[in-house]
């Protein structure tokens, strides 16, 4: 795989986990709207968090290759 392709999916990720984040806390806000357990939107809000760090942490690896081949090729 690319290191732009990497880099990509790391951004759906991100993005796809903000608008989990996003969900549960609308739902943490609204909770007659949302007909959950406040406990599973609380859960949601962190496991967002944690695939959002991941995913945070992909792309910046890959932001590090980057930088790292343009070096060398440089060179």
């Amino acid at each position: 795989m690319q290191i732009a392709g990497i880099m990509n999916t790391a951004l759906q990720g991100m993005a796809s986990e903000t608008a989990r984040a996003e969900r549960a806390a609308r739902n943490i806000a609204n909770p007659a709207a949302a007909q959950r357990d406040p406990a599973e939107d609380m859960l949601d809000l962190i496991s967002a968090d944690i695939g959002f760090r991941a995913n945070a942490a992909s792309f910046e690896t890959g932001a590090d290759l980057w930088t790292v081949l343009a070096a060398i090729k440089r060179d």
